[in-house]
């Protein structure tokens, strides 16, 4: 017996939703600048604690990557490995659901 797909659709729907909104609200103004959270928390600390800006440093980094390829590369790396563990996981559930009909 095959499964509806309801809730793939409902999920499927509900992103897009969600991705079209974010992009009509942050376009409302005209000039819609993005920016990560690591400027937008560092902005809010440094209003909230009276610091200017140009003097909070709110992370010391402990190694740098001797340049932007090796950075590039544990990047991908790490992004890799998080994709093995999610498909890990969802091959692991997949077959736990094989095993139970």
């Amino acid at each position: 017996m095959k499964k509806g797909y309801t809730l793939e659709i409902l999920a499927v729907v509900a992103v897009v939703a969600f991705c079209g909104i974010f992009l009509y609200t942050s376009t409302l103004g005209g000039n819609a600048e993005f920016s990560g959270s690591d400027t937008v928390g560092s902005e809010r600390v440094s209003e909230l604690s009276g610091i200017p800006l140009e003097e909070f440093h709110p992370l010391i980094p402990q190694w740098e990557p001797p340049s932007g390829e090796v950075e590039s590369g544990l990047f991908a790396l790490q992004a890799a490995i998080g994709g093995i563990v999610v498909g890990w996981v969802f091959g692991y559930w997949k077959g736990q659901a094989a095993g139970n009909r």
